[in-house]
This record gives C-alpha cells, sequence and structure tokens, in this order.
C-alpha cells in the first residue's frame, strides 16, 4: 500500500488551490506588476497603522497635563511636565516642547514658532500616503492593461472558423487581472480615506492643545517652575 501524500503535496494537488493557482497564471506577467502593487498597499496599511496610533502621536495622558497646564503652572508645578515635554516620545511632545523653549514671548510668537514645527510634523503624519495612492491609481489600470492585451492575443489568434466558447473562454481569463486591480485598489481607497480622516481629527486635536498651551505660556517665567517666594515675617 502506498504512502500518503505529504501535507504540502496534498495541498498542492487540492483542485480549489490549483484553480486559484490557474486564475493568477492565466493573468500573466501583470499579475506580477499587481501583487507587487498589493504587497506595497499591504506595508503602507500597517506602516499608518502603527504611526498614527494615539499613543504615537497624542498620547491621552500628556493631552490631559497640556489641558489644564494653566493651573499647573499657577501651582508652580510644570517642572515634570517640561521635561516630559522634552523628552519628545510623541508628536504632541515635540510640539509642545518648541512652544517650551520660547516661553516668555508673547502668543502670537510662541504660536508662529509651534506652527513651523508643525507643518513638519503634518508631514511626517503623512508619509506613504502618496505611495497608497499611486497603488489606488496604478492597480486598476494595470489590471485593465493586462485585460486589453489578453484580448488582444485572443482576437489575434481567430482565423476564419471562430470558436465562440474558446472565445469566451480566453475573454473570461484576460478579465482576471481587471478584478484584481480592483480586488487591490478598493481596500487601498477605503484605508486612504480612514487614515486622512484620522490625521485630519488629530491635526485639529493638536491644534486646539497647542493654542491653550501657547495661552498659558504667554509671558511666562523662562524658569517653569519657579515657586513665589514667601514674605519673611518680622
Amino acid at each position: 500500500m502506498p504512502n500518503p501524500p505529504p501535507p504540502l503535496a496534498a495541498a498542492l494537488e487540492d483542485p480549489s488551490l490549483q484553480q486559484i493557482w490557474k486564475f493568477f497564471a492565466d493573468g500573466g506577467f501583470f499579475m506580477i506588476l499587481l501583487a507587487i502593487c498589493s504587497l506595497v498597499a499591504v506595508a503602507v496599511i500597517l506602516f499608518k497603522l502603527l504611526s498614527l496610533r494615539r499613543e504615537t502621536v497624542i498620547p491621552a495622558a500628556l493631552a490631559s497635563k497640556v489641558d489644564d497646564f494653566e493651573a499647573r503652572m499657577k501651582l508652580a508645578n510644570g517642572d515634570a511636565v517640561f521635561r516630559e515635554f522634552d523628552d519628545g516620545r510623541s508628536t504632541l511632545a515635540r510640539l509642545c516642547a518648541v512652544a517650551s523653549r520660547n516661553r516668555g514671548k508673547s502668543q502670537a510668537e510662541i504660536t508662529e514658532a509651534v506652527q513651523a514645527a508643525a507643518r513638519e510634523e503634518i508631514v511626517h503624519l503623512h508619509a506613504g500616503m502618496i505611495a497608497l495612492d499611486v497603488v489606488i491609481t496604478v492597480a486598476p489600470l494595470l489590471g485593465l492593461l493586462g485585460t486589453a492585451s489578453g484580448l488582444v492575443v485572443v482576437f489575434g489568434g481567430l482565423g476564419d472558423s471562430a470558436n465562440h466558447s474558446a472565445i469566451a473562454l480566453g475573454i473570461g481569463r484576460a478579465l482576471n487581472t481587471t478584478i484584481v486591480g480592483l480586488a487591490i485598489s478598493v481596500p487601498a481607497v477605503v484605508a486612504q480615506g480612514w487614515f486622512q480622516r484620522r490625521i485630519d481629527t488629530m491635526a485639529a486635536r493638536l491644534e486646539v492643545l497647542l493654542t491653550r498651551l501657547a495661552h498659558a505660556l504667554e509671558r511666562a517665567p523662562r524658569s517653569a517652575a519657579a515657586r513665589p517666594s514667601t514674605p519673611v515675617q518680622a
């Protein structure tokens, strides 16, 4: 009695897997380009999911401290927060550090310095979005190009006696690349819209927090936690 085939060989003999392989093999060279597009899209989506985490951009604990920063300044309890700003572990912390380095100036001067730094941070938040936009545009076009080239081959091989079944089969195979191109583009469009909305929301939240911080730091002394001296009693 022959030995049973190993698991990998049994999987390769599965008719459903063979149909899937044939589906992609019929696409030819354009399927390779579409596979590259899909890998780029997956890599960018994973990168954005990590880079747009709340802890990376606007940590809740730090945002709460910035919200009531004016009260902390009145209590001369701002040194610990300034040290957290200087650590620069998040977008909010880095922008707050810029504001803290300009404390004692007018609110307009602090705001101008923060806005200059914020433009660079917003560019970092948008990192990868261009690649996702390219995939959204290119993937359907590659699919259509693959379909068009497949149709050229199908109709170019027709003779005087046309086999309608063969033509229909060839057209169906030629449409495989269009299906794959759209299948790549649709989730990429959804991801791009969600990421853009998240970036806009975080940018608006940063603007509110930094405006409050600039107001609190206006005309503040360079020594953040200088507690007012107690008058000496006679």
